[in-house]
């Protein structure tokens, strides 16, 4: 690790986090590196596009990367889970006219109208009046019989599809395991490797996210687990999938075929508001600047689709295509982190969030009184930076789940900490720092801030940590216990 590399200056930079999907566009280290200085803080490994074999390479670059910048950054693990897709198709495409019937056949297609899919029990678990949709739900199809090798459908919106594109099938009870083999082994994957999150696709209830992060244990993985809301059962469940999981993902795309595209935005609305009751980090994802594929500018629908997601509450946005096969991947971080940066000029006078005592939140009494008591103390003040000093990171997402307009800086002596700071709003973890010495703590936050200009003599900076910082233990069982200490500093003269 390079301790004299200075990492970015953290104004520059948004609170609201920035998620990047590699690929081709962007995946050797020189484009990572272009992407890290633009804004990013997580980088998205699309499982469903590449095997560990390709992904191993890019995660041993990111690290790299990262020990080089000396910037903290997080891996997050897409896993591709259950997707359905049409087997080829006799033409390379079709068009689906409306009230055409097509049959969902058993085994290989014999006639242009005949429907095969990936998912061999398909025909058999589709009922009368179930709907399909085809190519990201463009073309809607109704199943009209059923047959014992097939199934009849008649078209009720008409359009074009292609071989292997998806199928969404929206209130279809389907035997399919969240959790596929190949997911099975990409998991393990990402334990193994020190992945920092890994998403599930296709979340259905709060159990499969317990089988996910049993199994990530059993790796003795630390990994969050963050949970892709895309289904109509995830919505019908979701208290219990935020409650059990480590952040949630908006899925937008898939989500968007599986309800009426009509309710997405109350639907994302009622996923950011689920999350915030629950202080679980939320992303927001697919097609946010979905025109810099191709161009170097969004549209004015776009940015206006990024900034309400951050008003709504969003603690970070995800950039797919755009950044993995789009013609200008830093371009679009750096619009990215623009909009956010502005938007967030509207919420400097907001009041604190407050803060709700959720079983789930895994918070001490008096740490979470303590969080609470530091935010009002950083405004009443006046301060200019708050900073935690953390073993697991549970303080840091409580101080950023406040939404409070002071910085907040998030140290630790646990790498693993760090990279999952990455994506708490608002928090900037910080490498380096002696986090068990509240007198070498004040002293090293001193040099860095004013180093940046975030400081000068005479300002306040609020510190939060627990026992350890006073007695200068180093054990890190009293480290991850409770944070009962707040400290206002005065900053000195830095030579």
């Amino acid at each position: 690790m390079n301790e004299c590399a200075i990492p970015q200056d953290p104004s520059q930079k948004a609170r609201t986090k920035i998620i990047a999907t590699v690929g081709p566009s962007c995946d050797d280290p020189a484009q990572l590196a272009a992407l890290i200085q633009a804004g990013v803080n997580v980088f998205r490994l699309n499982m469903a596009h590449g095997q560990p074999d390709q992904q191993q390479v890019v995660v041993d670059r990111i690290r790299k990367l990262s020990a080089e910048l000396n910037e903290p950054i997080g891996i997050l693990v897409d896993l591709a889970g259950p997707k359905f897709r049409l087997g080829q198709l006799q033409d390379e495409s079709i068009f689906c006219s409306r009230d055409q019937e097509f049959f969902f056949v058993n085994g290989p297609s014999s006639a242009p109208n005949e429907l095969v899919a990936n998912y061999e029990p398909l025909v058999h678990e589709l009922s009368v009046d179930d709907q399909v949709m085809l190519a990201d739900g463009t073309v809607s199809m109704i199943v009209k019989e059923k047959l014992p090798d097939r199934a009849r459908l008649r078209v009720v919106q008409q359009g074009i599809i292609r071989s292997r594109q998806g199928i969404n099938l929206p209130g279809v009870d389907l035997s399919a395991p969240a959790i596929s083999a190949d997911d099975h082994q990409h998991a393990i994957w990402a334990a193994d490797v020190g992945a920092d999150f890994v998403s599930l696709s296709f979340v259905r209830s709060p159990n499969e996210v317990r089988t996910l992060k049993n199994l990530l244990r059993s790796r003795n993985s630390t990994a969050s687990i963050i949970a892709k809301i895309e289904k109509r059962e995830a919505l019908d469940r979701l208290a219990e999938i935020v409650a059990e999981a480590d952040g949630v993902m908006v899925a937008r795309g898939d989500l968007g075929v599986e309800i009426d595209v009509a309710e997405m935005p109350l639907a994302q609305k009622q996923i950011i508001s689920t999350c915030q009751e629950f202080h679980k980090p939320v992303i927001i994802a697919t097609q946010m600047l979905d025109s810099m594929h191709e161009s170097l500018r969004p549209t004015r629908a776009e940015v206006t689709d990024v900034a309400n997601a951050i008003l709504d509450g969003a603690d970070a946005c995800m950039l797919s295509g755009e950044t993995a096969v789009g013609k200008h991947p830093k371009e679009a971080v750096e619009m990215m982190n623009r909009i956010a940066l502005a938007t967030e000029t509207d919420m400097a006078s907001h009041p604190l969030r407050e803060m709700s005592t959720p079983e789930s939140d895994n918070l001490q009494d008096i740490t979470r009184a303590v969080v609470r008591g530091a935010g009002t103390m950083a405004h009443a003040l006046k301060a200019k930076l708050v900073v935690v000093s953390s073993h697991s990171g549970r303080t840091a997402l409580a101080l950023s789940q406040q939404r409070s307009f002071v910085p907040t800086i998030g140290v630790s002596t646990v790498e693993a900490t760090l990279q999952k700071m990455c994506l708490y709003w608002g928090v900037t973890p910080l490498r380096n720092a002696p986090a068990y010495d509240v007198e070498q703590l004040i002293k090293h936050t001193d040099a860095w801030a004013c180093r940046f200009g975030l400081t000068t003599r005479g300002d306040r900076i609020v510190i939060v940590g627990g026992s350890h910082l006073t007695a200068g233990s180093r054990d890190p069982q009293m480290a991850s216990g409770v944070h009962d200490i707040v400290i206002v500093h005065e900053v000195e003269a830095v030579d």
